[in-house]
């Protein structure tokens, strides 16, 4: 194999395709990053039986060919190369790297023994990238980060024609963003739960393009197979991934909250109040929103050594008619900001049903208007003390 590349080109894919290199192999062969050279192209391609990643770029190939080198060096070698274009030739044992006066030897994996890669499944349909980006970033702020609990590390997304749900929770929060899309038969119906990570990395790195092709494979036994396929900034780029295996708990009906109290407020006047008197906040302690009749005050403390107390402005609303049922609640304030600063509108609706219960956030386009329908976040609230 002999081929020239551009040096930013060959950096960006190989960083994009390492990130999806395991840390700590089941086997040594899986730290290999596989390159095929055909025609004027370089498939630059890993595996780890899970997830696979695949990224074509434009080469010069003077001799075609396949090697498989440890990915995690080749990245760091491509990072730090000057800028001119980049040779690489391979031969039966070794690769060699050349830019400018600049050389590096690699010995070669045994190509023969990497393991196939899954094919990418037909494509269910498409979206736009910018949307489907702003929509898992809405979402898997509230997935679980536990691996020994790997059905609250997914996000569920379910297909209903020309919409697009998403759905994520970790037990103490849940997100939820209903979206349109292009699906390849308007009579698609189908649900997934798609790791978290994977899911966030697809729609980050594949914007350069028009669109996204979502391709999901159901299988039984837990061999579904979900794959997305995109541009990114040098190369079409694709990543296939198993679907999480289990019964994802039925939360939906949580995002049905008939309030008692409504408080509507600027976003980032509390994003930034919340920062301030979260400095502090004891660990595992509660941040307490205190509600009046047209301010809200936060109040967080570390026992007697420190205190804070924010006002903000904010419309009060007492929905039953028989004064405010609801004078107080706390948060988990890493859960808050995270929900803030999901939201996309100037302004936030915080519809509370009584102490304990869940807190439902959606996004406000004017103080006075109706919340946008199309995405939920709810915050299970921390009991205060008596």
């Amino acid at each position: 194999m002999k081929i020239r590349v551009e040096r930013d080109v060959l950096a960006d894919a190989v960083q994009w395709v390492a990130r999806s290199l395991p840390n700590r192999p089941s086997v040594p062969i899986l730290a290999g990053l596989r390159i095929a050279a055909s025609g004027n192209q370089v498939l630059l391609s890993s595996f780890d039986y899970e997830t696979s990643a695949k990224v074509a770029v434009t080469a010069d190939v003077h001799d075609e060919g396949v090697a498989l080198v440890s990915g995690r060096l080749l990245a760091d070698i491509a990072r730090s190369l000057p800028a001119k274009p980049v040779d690489l030739v391979a031969d039966n044992s070794k690769m060699e790297i050349t830019c400018g006066s600049a050389r590096f030897t690699l010995q070669l994996l045994p190509v023969g023994e990497y393991p196939d890669l899954p094919e990418m499944p037909v494509s269910t349909g498409t979206i736009t990238p910018e949307t489907f980006a702003q929509a898992v970033s809405q979402v898997v702020v509230a997935a679980g980060r536990d691996e020994l609990l790997p059905v609250f590390t997914g996000v569920r997304l379910e297909i209903e024609g020309d919409t697009l749900s998403l759905l994520a929770t970790d037990r103490y929060r849940m997100a939820l963003k209903e979206l349109p899309w292009s699906p390849t038969s308007r009579n698609t119906e189908a649900a997934a739960l798609v790791p978290a990570k994977v899911l966030a990395e697809s729609s980050k790195s594949m914007t350069a393009g028009e669109k996204i092709s979502l391709s999901l494979s159901a299988g039984d036994g837990g061999d579904g197979l979900i794959g997305f396929e995109g541009e990114g900034t040098n190369g079409v780029r694709q990543i296939t991934t198993r679907l999480l295996d289990g019964e994802f708990p039925k939360v939906r009906h949580l995002m049905n909250v008939q309030p008692s109290v409504t408080v509507r407020a600027n976003t980032g006047e509390i994003v930034a109040a919340v920062k301030r008197v979260a400095l502090v906040a004891e660990r595992n302690t509660s941040l307490r929103m205190v509600i009046a009749d047209d301010h809200i005050t936060l109040e967080a403390a570390t026992g007697d050594q420190a205190q804070a107390v924010e006002a903000v402005e904010a419309t009060v609303v007492d929905e039953t008619g028989n004064g405010l049922s609801m004078t107080a609640a706390g948060f988990n304030p890493h859960y808050l900001l995270d929900a803030l600063n999901a939201l996309d509108t100037p302004y936030v609706n915080f519809a509370f049903t009584a102490p304990g219960k869940p807190c439902l956030l959606t996004p406000l386009v004017e103080i006075d208007g109706e919340p946008l329908p199309d995405y939920k976040h709810v915050i299970m609230l921390m009991r205060l003390p008596q």
